[in-house]
């Protein structure tokens, strides 16, 4: 598996603890790939892509717009998007999302009804697990929407 990170701030910290501690759980090998801006987004979606992983996870909003780009040419690949979704995503993108997170990109901004604080460890870790089993249970191309904890 491999983790793409964008971004530094408190959710994006989140998800990635909750990515490395669900990897370390399940004794899955996990490499982390890192944006260094807005003009490496997509190329750090590539370079995750060359790690020829099973699965590339991302955390932050800001990978949205570039996944947009990047997925539907790689249908071979599965990507998981935490705490975010794609507008219009293709059979090999799963998203995890809630009330609080929802961000979906396309230069709209970030919605009103977004709030960091929803971000929390025990939620963010559960959204992985949500998304990690849908990916391994092939229901693959959907957002699963977690109800409020």
């Amino acid at each position: 598996m491999t983790l793409v990170t964008a971004g530094d701030g408190q959710p994006v910290r989140t998800v990635v603890e909750a990515v490395r501690e669900w990897a370390e759980e399940q004794d899955v090998g996990l490499e982390t790939v890192t944006a260094a801006g807005d003009s490496d987004l997509i190329p750090a979606v590539t370079r995750a892509m060359d790690t020829e992983a099973d699965l590339i996870v991302s955390a932050g909003n800001d990978l949205v717009d570039p996944l947009v780009n990047v997925t539907p040419n790689h249908l071979d690949q599965q990507f998981l998007v935490v705490g975010a979704e794609l507008a219009e995503p293709t059979e090999n993108v799963t998203a995890v999302d809630w009330t609080g997170a929802s961000f979906r990109g396309e230069g709209l901004g970030t919605p009103s009804a977004y709030d960091a604080a929803s971000f929390s460890p025990a939620r963010c870790a559960a959204a992985v697990r949500a998304g990690t089993a849908a990916v391994l249970s092939g229901r693959t191309g959907i957002v699963v929407w977690m109800d409020d904890f």
